[in-house]
């Protein structure tokens, strides 16, 4: 199955935590590219990554090099890759292109993304962002709490 022109993707794993273990052990292991040969063996049909500008667990390295794999060795596989797009994400999807951006509203120090985009206060910023990253055809996701009222404007 090609998902990277389908229309959605059914499983994408995210390799943060694989990133986050190795960053405290300071040997390399475990290593985000053997996490993602593993998921695309068992059948991902995606993988994501959400590099933080405090590099805390996928670092712009990583991003560079599962970018590659995918690309040369898994071209179907959606590559995936999340953040806030008024840190550090649109220097990776402008360079890297993905197929999806996923646009997250979290501060550069939050623990974990536990809150979706504000609209209509967020959607004016947000316009402008969607419209940069799908002009190269960046497919784009956003983090938005569950509530109707929240979707309508953005």
């Amino acid at each position: 199955m090609n998902t990277a022109t389908s229309s959605r993707t059914a499983l994408s794993v995210n390799v943060n935590k694989v990133a986050l273990l190795r960053n405290t052990r300071h040997l390399g292991i475990p290593s985000v590219v053997r996490a993602c040969l593993q998921a695309q063996r068992g059948g991902a049909h995606g993988i994501t990554v959400h590099p933080r500008p405090d590099a805390r667990h996928i670092r712009t390295g990583d991003v560079h090099e599962l970018h590659a794999l995918l690309k040369q060795d898994w071209p179907g596989v959606e590559f995936n890759i999340e953040g806030n797009p008024f840190h550090n994400l649109m220097d990776f999807v402008r360079e890297l292109r993905p197929h999806q951006a996923t646009f997250v509203p979290d501060s550069e120090d939050q623990f974990t993304s536990d809150q979706g985009w504000t609209s209509p206060q967020d959607a004016e910023h947000l316009r402008q962002l969607i419209a940069e990253a799908k002009a190269p055809g960046v497919r784009v996701s956003l983090f938005m709490d569950p509530a109707h009222e929240m979707m309508a404007d953005v």
